[in-house]
């Protein structure tokens, strides 16, 4: 299935063949593409170099995938139990060496599932980042520190078929994916007011 974005500008092609399905098959992703998936977090940036970023990684069939799957809402459970891979991110708010809250964290740990996924988009993998998972019951059943939040959890996996998910998460699953034009985020001067690397017509 192909829903590659159609865009005006020519850019890289994992851009623009990622999206988030929830249609997964069920067949495991492999070690290595895992590995990768991690060391590409591993090499995102962040602000003063804090890499404030943890992941606790569940496989299908495996203690951690239960127990991640159990945090999530209702909803992501109808479709996330096909996914071969749950990831959970963590991330710390206090700076290494002292007390100080970090405060770009949320976007440290954003950036580096970003790279995450695509990484996966290169290895042939389909990633949906989900918000909707119980943050309090995720931190008591992992013994999350104090000092780091559940921040997201993320489900990987090769792309399966939209028929095995509820009528209602199908029409999105074959959907054309639709983004805001430049012209209604990119601005110079003032707020609001349309950038002039944009043609006005």
């Amino acid at each position: 299935m192909s829903k590659e974005a159609q865009t005006d500008y020519k850019i890289h092609e994992l851009l623009s063949k990622r999206w988030s399905p929830r249609a997964f098959d069920e067949r495991p992703v492999e070690k290595d593409k895992i590995l990768r998936m991690m060391e590409a977090a591993r090499w995102s940036p962040s602000s003063s170099n804090q890499q404030p970023w943890n992941f606790v990684i569940g496989e299908k069939g495996n203690e951690s995938w239960d127990k991640i799957f159990d945090c999530l809402i209702e909803f992501n459970q109808k479709w996330a139990k096909f996914a071969p891979l749950l990831i959970l991110s963590v991330g710390r708010h206090n700076m290494i060496s002292k007390d100080n809250e970090n405060r770009y964290y949320k976007y440290d740990v954003g950036q580096s599932v970003a790279h995450m996924t695509f990484q996966a988009t290169e290895d042939g993998l389909f990633v949906h980042q989900m918000a909707g998972f119980d943050k309090k019951k995720a931190r008591m059943t992992f013994d999350i520190p104090d000092d780091y939040d559940a921040l997201s959890v993320v489900a990987v996996g090769y792309i399966g078929r939209p028929e095995i998910l509820h009528p209602r998460m199908q029409k999105s699953e074959i959907a054309g994916r639709e983004r805001k034009s430049l012209k209604e985020f990119l601005f110079s001067g003032k707020f609001g007011e349309t950038s002039n690397l944009i043609d006005h017509e």
